[in-house]
């Protein structure tokens, strides 16, 4: 018999697990650092998280949720792969705060309607079918609640070259998103506001590849742009604003690299 998708995709991001070290981890910088621009357009808004009840879909490490903890919210993280839930049990331990940890899929939640204040889901949806996770999404959030995340689209030719090439660190039934994923949630729930990023700043990639040689084989380049967000500010500072005036052109937002949602049921 052969593995469900579910089951392909918990073995492939287990043995992911086993490479991470949770102490390069900088949890802040995954939403103030410039190169997080998907973060920071979703943590505006979140807004203050004290207190809220926060569910995590496809958890990883667990950097959002112990970020969200350190603000004073109550979070649960889940993962499919039990290999990555011990690393955010680790991660947690690490910055002493609380985090729930268990194992769920975000097609099938186990949890009651109307438990949560938010859902966060970050590089999530296109592991998944989008469809069924919005659905369940917007079952478990309370009325009024808040839906954040965050995915790459599949429209920019650029960006499928590079996936072509990443072939050992891409799980072989993940499915970039179509920008028509904005009219699905407008369908849900009662607001829904996008936005898009990495136009121009996707030269960030090409000069890892043409000019520093690092082959996407060798290292997520969506790990690395946050490890040397400091490296690469001030470039991508300019490129960022070249973005902000390619995204007025009709029609252009789609080319970016990812989509970050945030919908209120």
């Amino acid at each position: 018999m052969k593995p469900s998708l579910i089951q392909k995709e918990a073995a492939f991001h287990d043995d992911w697990a086993k490479s991470i070290d949770i102490d390069t981890i900088d949890i802040n910088r995954y939403f103030t650092g410039v190169t997080c621009p998907e973060n920071r357009f979703l943590l505006y808004h979140l807004g203050n998280l004290s207190g809220k009840k926060i569910l995590e879909l496809g958890c990883g490490a667990g950097e959002n949720s112990v970020y969200f903890a350190t603000q004073g919210a109550h979070c649960t993280a889940t993962d499919i792969s039990p290999g990555m839930l011990k690393k955010a049990q680790q991660l947690t331990k690490k910055h002493h705060v609380r985090v729930k940890t268990q194992v769920e899929d975000a097609m099938n939640l186990s949890f009651k309607a109307n438990t949560f204040d938010i859902v966060y889901a970050a590089n999530t949806m296109h592991h998944v079918d989008p469809h069924r996770m919005l659905e369940e999404t917007h079952r478990v959030l309370k009325p009024g609640g808040l839906l954040c995340t965050w995915d790459p689209l599949i429209h920019n030719p650029l960006i499928n070259i590079y996936r072509r090439l990443a072939t050992q660190i891409r799980s072989d039934d993940e499915s970039p998103l179509n920008i028509s994923i904005v009219k699905n949630a407008q369908q849900l729930f009662s607001h829904v506001t996008y936005d898009t990023f990495w136009l121009a700043t996707l030269w960030i990639f090409i000069q890892f590849f043409l000019i520093e040689h690092v082959h996407p084989n060798q290292e997520r380049y969506w790990k690395k742009i946050i490890l040397e967000e400091k490296r690469l500010r001030p470039l991508y500072l300019k490129l960022e604003s070249l973005d902000r005036l390619l995204k007025k052109i009709p029609g252009f937002k789609r080319y970016a690299w990812n989509i970050a949602i945030a919908a209120t049921k």
